[in-house]
């Protein structure tokens, strides 16, 4: 490959990192008003999962990285915050970024097969990772409190019935019907 079109293919992966980038953020702003319980629905994760696929998994960790900013400075956070900032941090920081990065990894081992089965994938294994790291982050640090919000009920119950289900199957049934389509047509375009 020529200087010239690596710098070109570099050019073309920053601005669609910066695109994608800054769609995250208007999504999970625009988002932060859709809510199922005390959460917002993620359709952030699409970005994510494109960006992973088109990218790469830095990238995909990136934008990530990016849609847990968003979810602490929009407040989404902010019942968990009132209980444990750092635990609050790590989960939100570490569940964004984990499920870009494994959704680029997954992409990237499975694309050699077949691209379009890679996306899919992909877009099953970001919501995934964002709701399964979610899960083990109120383990470690919130479950006295998801006990009292459960009033009484069973706590592991209220976690993955009330808080986690609904969301979860939305972002997942969004994620596998959007991030190929999109792919799809972003590849019509190389054509």
């Amino acid at each position: 490959m020529s200087l010239n079109k690596k710098r070109r293919a570099s050019t073309e992966m920053l601005v669609i990192a910066a695109v994608l980038t800054a769609l995250v953020v208007v999504l999970q702003l625009l988002c932060s008003f859709i809510k199922t319980g005390i959460f917002s629905i993620t359709l952030a994760l699409i970005p994510i999962v494109i960006g992973a696929s088109k990218c790469g998994a830095k990238i995909g960790a990136w934008l990530g990285l990016v849609f847990g900013l968003v979810v602490l400075l929009t407040g989404d956070a902010a019942p968990f915050l009132a209980v444990n900032v750092a635990g609050t941090i790590l989960t939100v920081l570490l569940k964004g970024t984990l499920s870009g990065l494994c959704a680029g990894l997954v992409y990237k081992l499975i694309e050699k097969h077949n691209k379009y089965i890679a996306v899919i994938v992909a877009a099953i294994a970001c919501p995934v990772i964002n709701t399964g790291v979610f899960a083990l982050g109120c383990f470690a640090f919130f479950m006295d409190t998801i006990a009292s919000w459960a009033g009484g009920g069973d706590a592991f119950t209220y976690l993955f019935v009330g808080m986690i289900g609904v969301n979860f199957f939305i972002e997942i049934a969004t994620n596998i019907v959007l991030s190929p389509a999109v792919i799809r047509l972003l590849n019509l375009k190389k054509q």
